[in-house]
């Protein structure tokens, strides 16, 4: 299909294709790659399409800078950076706000919270750990093998960062990498996905243009192949890959990373349950999960994918859920009442489809949903819930990243807690109950890093987000993601 284009927020943006930051310059390739609106395939212009060579000297200039400037140890020069930085970006907000809606296909209402305002402020919480956080702690003497000692425990940047970040919430994961790794003193070679490029290489010339922060501290590449940030697992010269994306790849980051035995973050893929017991208000839990599951068009990794409730309410549940599903639908992300946008990619849109292929095959049908909607251009789905599997299903197992939710059937909190449990995965979940007490405990037999209770929310700067099982390693957000960044150092002096 031919597409229209549509150059006005290039011009206004970059002036021309989006440019790559090295070493505090903004350089355009030669080669260059077409950004494409989502929601109507129009191409919005081009990125700077960066090369392995392109990719070394970001490294280097990474290198060097942590190597050689002041920035590891000044602690006063990053917390101004950092403020500075969260400022530019509020400055920018109009234009942040539509390249968002554009590139991502993100729904207007999501870019004042997790797509772009709330990690944008996000910033200034960082900076302020930095300030406030013992870089220094004295225990005091002792002696250990009879020898007098003082000692003392430091916290240091683990060194050259390089952070691989996907598409679906670009905003809030490009800064929950750099705020917590350039408050800690390390430098930054971000690698973001080529799906929305703009994302990253707009911060890239805010950065150069408006901050403080000094050359070869924060590098942004752009390319339109995949592969290219393999070299930041590869190359001795990075001390940590920071990764969010799939499982998958996840594994193919970490085997690569063994080989020079770097840090790796690795936030990964979920296929999170939502338990709904039986003195829980159906109606309520039933349209949250079904609103839960359709906001962003299903295209978050702590989204609850699989609905379990109570076996003498299923049928209720399946009407009532599909019900709100097909109500609220898919609409233009551009419109303020839109909850449920486009996919992101043609071959996005492909991969949903053949698992509802898959679903029906297994022995599944759909209540709502099941295909695309009547639109001339875009990449969409129907919101869909998928009713008759069991959860051994590929489809009730497998993280699929879209407006897609299968409904199974418990016969009490225990077996609701062994179906959550049985999963590769561990990254969310949710309980909602009439006992709150009940509901906590079990909330707290899931094995997952982040619960809701009763509609709970515990996305924010401070509270750590991460996964267990194959969803990941480390924490990402809060003093616990912030300290993925950072090594111990333990220093002795003998005392006479």
């Amino acid at each position: 299909m031919s597409r229209t284009t549509d150059r006005l927020l290039e011009t206004r943006l970059f002036g021309g294709p989006s440019p790559l930051l090295i070493d505090g310059e903004l350089i355009t390739t030669p080669a260059t790659f077409q950004t494409v609106d989502p929601a109507t395939e129009e191409v919005l212009g081009e990125a700077s399409d960066a090369t392995a060579e392109n990719m070394d000297r970001a490294i280097g200039a990474a290198r060097r800078a942590f190597d050689e400037s002041g920035w590891a140890t000044d602690v006063r020069h990053r917390v101004r950076c950092l403020r500075q930085l969260g400022e530019a970006l509020q400055r920018h907000s109009d234009d942040l706000r539509e390249l968002t809606v554009k590139e991502v296909g993100a729904p207007k209402f999501l870019t004042y919270g997790a797509q772009l305002d709330a990690p944008v402020a996000d910033l200034a919480w960082f900076a302020q750990l930095a300030e406030d956080y013992e870089w220094s702690r004295d225990l005091g003497e002792a002696a250990p093998m009879g020898m007098a000692s003082r000692r003392r425990i430091r916290k240091e940047p683990v060194g050259v960062v390089g952070a691989i970040t996907p598409w679906n919430f670009p905003h809030q994961i490009n800064l929950a990498k750099l705020g917590p790794a350039l408050a800690a003193g390390n430098t930054v070679v971000l690698k973001p996905a080529p799906d929305t490029p703009w994302c990253a290489a707009i911060l890239g010339k805010i950065i150069a243009e408006e901050t403080d922060l000094p050359p070869g501290v924060v590098n942004v590449i752009t390319s339109s192949d995949h592969a290219l940030g393999a070299q930041l697992s590869t190359d001795p010269r990075v001390d940590l890959v920071s990764f969010t994306g799939s499982t998958a790849t996840g594994k193919a980051v970490m085997t690569s990373a063994a080989a020079t035995l770097k840090k790796v973050f690795l936030e990964l893929g979920g296929k999170s349950a939502f338990i709904v017991l039986d003195d829980a208000d159906l109606k309520a839990a039933c349209s949250y999960a079904a609103l839960t599951v359709i906001t962003h068009a299903g295209q978050g990794c702590a989204i609850t994918t699989r609905l379990l409730v109570p076996r003498d309410s299923y049928d209720s549940a399946v009407q009532i859920t599909a019900r709100t599903m097909s109500k609220i639908g898919a609409g233009d992300p551009q419109d303020d009442a839109t909850i449920c946008g486009p996919v992101i990619s043609a071959r996005q849109r492909l991969r949903i489809e053949s698992y509802l292929e898959l679903a029906v095959k297994e022995g599944g049908a759909f209540a709502c949903g099941g295909g695309r909607p009547e639109k001339d251009r875009g990449f969409w789905i129907e919101p869909t819930l998928i009713t008759g599997l069991t959860n051994d299903a590929r489809t009730a197992r497998e993280e699929i990243f879209g407006p897609v939710l299968v409904i199974l059937p418990h016969d009490g909190d225990d077996d609701a807690v062994r179906i959550a449990n049985d999963s590769p995965y561990g990254l969310s979940g949710a309980v909602h109950g009439g006992d709150l007490e009940r509901a906590h405990a079990v909330a707290r037999r899931l094995r997952t890093g982040t619960v809701s209770v009763n509609g709970g929310v515990w996305y924010s700067a401070d509270v750590p987000f991460g996964g267990y099982k194959q969803s990941g390693i480390g924490r990402e957000m809060g003093v616990a993601g912030f300290e993925e960044y950072l090594e111990t150092k333990s220093i002795a002096e003998g005392v006479s």
